[in-house]
């Protein structure tokens, strides 16, 4: 290989295909400071995903665990299950960052809805299921555009072809 040979071919570039809306509502939120920055636990009390090919609940008990950083940054760790409307189980796991200027941050703590065009909010939502009807879902990968408030999350979900 030469040093003019590129690492991959610059001609690939992804696209996406939208896959399903998530919304999720929370319990109250704990927060509270560690070394690291502040904690936000959240504890799944309802959901909904709706998309072309699945319906689901998502079912209450699962969580979000937000590590603010001192950087700003907040660091999203998402694990929930979701059942579908024929009865299939599919576990789902999420990661990702938000980043807030000041005033929406402030906007936030109050309570309201902070939309996607307001933040940088990007996640990358996982499926995982043994129910043959869904299984193609544990092949995708995605890339999930966020809205968020204290008390309930929304995801646009893309499946990255």
């Amino acid at each position: 290989m030469t040093s003019t040979t590129p690492l991959v071919d610059i001609d690939a570039v992804p696209s996406c295909e939208h896959l399903l809306d998530i919304r999720i509502g929370f319990e109250s939120v704990h927060m509270f400071a560690t070394p690291l920055g502040t904690r936000m636990t959240y504890v799944v009390e309802q959901g909904r995903c709706v998309g072309p090919r699945i319906a689901a609940d998502v079912l209450p008990g699962g969580g979000d665990w937000i590590l603010l950083g001192t950087d700003g940054v907040a660091r999203l760790d998402v694990r929930a299950t979701m059942r579908t409307d024929d009865g299939a189980f599919i576990h789902l796991t999420n990661t990702g960052r938000v980043r807030m200027d000041r005033q929406t941050t402030d906007r936030f703590m109050a309570g309201e809805l902070i939309r996607h065009d307001e933040m940088t909010a990007r996640s990358s939502p996982l499926f995982e299921t043994d129910d043959e009807r869904y299984r193609w879902l544990n092949a995708v990968h995605t890339v999930a555009i966020n809205q968020v408030s204290l008390s309930e999350v929304h995801y646009r979900v893309f499946a990255v072809q």
